[in-house]
């Protein structure tokens, strides 16, 4: 039997009127209240609760009361929680939302204020800086103004020094003039006493250099005479120390030659045109003091051979006179040819 067959209950009463059916509809529509109750104050979209319909076809015959299910009721008392819960959540969420709104607008409210107060601040300081410019500037001006002031006193005070300068230089200048005529008039007349003392003492003296000059024409005679008498003495004396001296050095210079000769060894390589000139210094004990090449022979080993010759001479023979020493020896030239040593 079928939903639409089951219309008439076994008593005759239709199906909606019967007793249960009336209770079944009275518990769901309070169901139904009490879920639209929940839902007033929640946000969640619930689904609609079931209804019962009954449609009267005909009144022919009385059919049984219809078998209704028991409502699951457990099942609600679960979808209330939930629901419960949800809203619970929604709340919570819509009182952090609320207390994040409020925070946000505190602290935009707080960031207005800084930013008030930081405009302020700087506005203060653009006042200060702007103040401290014009006091600076004013400082500057009373500065100028005291420096062109202090200028202008300088001025005046050095063009009053430059007009007092002038007038004492004037001043100066007149005494100085003064004081060059009365010098110049005392110098004249001094230079006309000294030339008068002068002629006295040039006639004077003019006499005494006569007498003078024909003494002194005596005198050098016979200096003169006498002079001529030690010029020939001390030239004879000094031609014959000449003499001895150059005897004594040509000596000493042969032995000098005659060392070097033993000393020296050529180099193959060696011509008779080849000639070295050495420069020697002797201390005056006849020790070596230098050797230099004063002319080269255009061969290197000729060069070297003359000046090894020289050094491999530990004292040369000098003369003991010192004056003979000095002239001929302290410093000579030397010549070294293989065909002659002089």
């Amino acid at each position: 039997m079928t939903g639409q067959e089951r219309e008439f209950t076994s008593t005759g009463v239709p199906a909606w009127k019967s007793p249960f059916a009336l209770s079944l509809a009275l518990h769901l529509l309070i169901a139904g209240v009490a879920l639209a109750g929940w839902s007033w104050s929640s946000a969640i979209q619930e689904p609609p609760p079931s209804s019962v319909s009954a449609r009267l076809i005909t009144q022919q015959k009385p059919e049984p009361s219809p078998v209704v299910e028991p409502v699951d009721q457990p099942d609600r008392e679960e979808e209330q929680k939930e629901l419960e819960k949800q809203k619970q959540a929604q709340a919570q969420k819509r009182q952090k939302e609320e207390e994040a709104r409020k925070a946000a607008e505190q602290k935009k409210r707080e960031d207005a204020k800084q930013k008030a107060e930081e405009q302020k601040r700087e506005q203060a300081k653009a006042e200060e800086r702007k103040v401290e410019k014009a006091r600076e500037a004013e400082a500057a001006r009373q500065k100028a103004e005291a420096e062109a002031k202090e200028r202008e006193r300088r001025k005046a005070e050095a063009e009053k020094k430059q007009e007092e300068a002038k007038r004492k230089a004037e001043e100066e200048k007149q005494r100085q003039e003064e004081q060059r005529k009365r010098e110049e008039a005392e110098r004249k007349k001094q230079e006309e006493q000294a030339r008068q003392e002068a002629e006295r003492k040039r006639l004077d003296a003019e006499r005494k250099l006569q007498e003078k000059q024909l003494e002194a024409q005596a005198d050098q005679a016979r200096k003169a005479r006498a002079e001529e008498a030690q010029r020939r003495k001390q030239a004879a004396a000094a031609k014959a120390r000449e003499s001895q001296m150059l005897s004594e050095s040509q000596k000493y210079q042969a032995l000098i030659r005659e060392r070097l000769s033993q000393a020296w060894y050529p180099p193959s390589s060696a011509t008779e045109e080849m000639t070295a000139r050495l420069q020697i210094t002797l201390l005056p004990t006849g020790e070596l003091a230098g050797v230099k090449l004063v002319a080269s022979s255009g061969n290197t080993a000729f060069d070297n051979s003359a000046l090894g010759a020289v050094k491999s001479l530990s004292r040369y023979p000098v003369p003991s006179e010192r004056d003979t020493f000095e002239t001929y020896f302290r410093q000579f030239t030397i010549e070294f040819n293989p065909r002659r040593l002089r």
